[in-house]
């Protein structure tokens, strides 16, 4: 593995930094199953992830039959949509919250609506549905207690329903390539169906220098449980356009789900989702101009302006490290000595004063951060330049929490000597081992004083 700036590169399909995709292929001894993001504690932003509208545009463009539909930003421009909708002949319309987390057929929103897909009778009714999404936070399983604004709305034509499937292609590490996997039982909770009945899910590895080939289309639309001849033809032409998508844009994820057979018999991407690997932003520019970051953690959104590796997790002390395999040994060893890490941030190899100031910028930003943990191992990295930005945070911002700080390496003596000099009030420690078990020590003492409602005061500079 190899780095380029900031990021940590591995193959195509994020495999840098072991991050789960929504329907991350995990294998056991007894069977595969499907795991949704919300279920993989401190999943990274290794990807980028678009909404369904986007995601089918994209698909729609290479051929791939989508339902037709329009974007709203308001719910005057839906009830407008819904009136050019149904003099075009569509009686109903169907209003879906475009929001980056699964589970929203059965979510609620903070207006009181509940569901994030609705089908709708008349535009007074859109009208009125898009008023409760619209500008008002979605909860589902995998939103996290803190929800996802809903700023779009997506009003597609109702199709009526023969069969449902399920369908997706992923990038998958235990087979160094892509892999599509599909179920003849689709519908809206696929990762119950993989845990309750993993045999009713089936996986096809795919050569990525070979192709889908000709037997491999025939042997996904037999197991996908379509019996016509007309639609196994269509299923195959599909299967061989989004593999193709696939490829063409670095996805590390398509999937449709679910895949459909309308009445008159035609196959259908009813909904679709496309995720694509990071490392290629260079060379798809208008595919990463789609980017809603309005679905991201405000801090992971302003680590990755600076180019810094940032994972928000759920404890209270902050990790400032170099290197990602330093990164998870510090939170491994925090958890050892009882702690539990508020966060993963890798500053890397080549980082500036200003890199480290701007993380201890977010670092501020997160209440729950009690205590921080700066853990430096300097090689390239120098250790000095790490002492500046510490010292150029304490000047900038008004840090109210414990630094613990274990620098070895190069410069080392420079920056210890500029770090005692400041006059910051800076807690040493030798080694890995001292530094975390400092650093879990600090936080229960700051965590306790709040509790007591105490105001201990570690503010910097003295």
């Amino acid at each position: 593995m190899w780095r380029r700036g900031a990021r940590s590169v591995g193959m195509a399909g994020g495999m840098g930094r072991s991050l789960p995709a929504r329907s991350a292929l995990l294998q056991s001894n007894t069977a595969t199953t499907l795991t949704s993001t919300s279920a993989q504690t401190g999943a990274a932003r290794r990807w980028l992830n678009i909404h369904e509208y986007q995601s089918q545009e994209l698909m729609r463009k290479e051929g791939i039959r989508v339902p037709k539909g329009q974007v709203a930003a308001s719910p005057e421009e839906a009830y407008k949509i819904a009136q050019q909708m149904q003099q075009g002949g569509d009686a109903d319309v169907i209003v879906k919250a475009q929001v980056l987390a699964g589970g929203r057929g059965v979510g609620h929103f903070d207006s009181g609506l509940k569901g994030g897909v609705h089908t709708c009778t008349s535009p007074e009714e859109v009208k009125d549905v898009a008023s409760k999404m619209l500008g008002h936070h979605i909860f589902t399983k995998q939103t996290g207690p803190e929800g996802k604004p809903c700023n779009v709305v997506y009003l597609a034509e109702r199709l009526f329903i023969r069969r449902e499937t399920y369908f997706a292609i992923l990038m998958d590490r235990a087979y160094n390539g892509p892999v599509i996997i599909g179920s003849s039982k689709g519908g809206s909770d696929i990762e119950t169906l993989s845990a309750e009945h993993p045999d009713a899910i089936f996986k096809i590895p795919i050569d990525i220098a070979e192709g889908v080939t000709p037997e491999k289309l025939e042997l996904v639309a037999d197991k996908l449980g379509f019996q016509s001849t007309k639609v196994k033809e269509q299923t195959k032409e599909l299967v061989s356009k989004l593999y193709d998508l696939f490829i063409k844009k670095d996805c590390t994820l398509a999937e449709i789900n679910p895949l459909v057979e309308d009445h008159q018999g035609q196959i259908v991407a009813l909904d679709a989702k496309l995720r694509f690997d990071d490392n290629a932003e260079f060379r798809q520019k208008e595919i990463f101009a789609l980017r809603d970051e309005s679905q991201e953690d405000p801090r992971e959104v302003a680590a990755s302006k600076f180019d810094l590796n940032y994972i928000q997790l759920n404890g209270n002390i902050g990790c400032l490290v170099n290197g990602a395999g330093l990164a998870m040994a510090t939170m491994d060893i925090i958890k050892l000595k009882g702690g539990n890490p508020a966060n993963f941030l890798d500053v890397g190899g080549g980082a500036t004063e200003k890199q480290v100031t701007e993380a201890f910028r977010i670092f501020s930003s997160d209440k729950s951060v009690k205590a921080v943990m700066v853990n430096i191992f300097g090689g390239i990295m120098r250790c000095d330049i790490i002492a500046m930005g510490i010292l150029n945070a304490v000047k900038v911002l008004n840090i109210k929490v414990p630094l613990v700080v274990r620098l070895l390496g190069t410069n080392m003596k420079e920056a210890k000597d500029l770090l005692e000099n400041s006059g910051a009030r800076i807690i040493f420690a030798s080694d890995l081992d001292e530094a975390a078990e400092k650093a879990v020590k600090v936080a229960r003492i700051v965590d306790m004083a709040q509790e007591a409602q105490l105001n201990v005061s570690f503010e910097l500079p003295l």
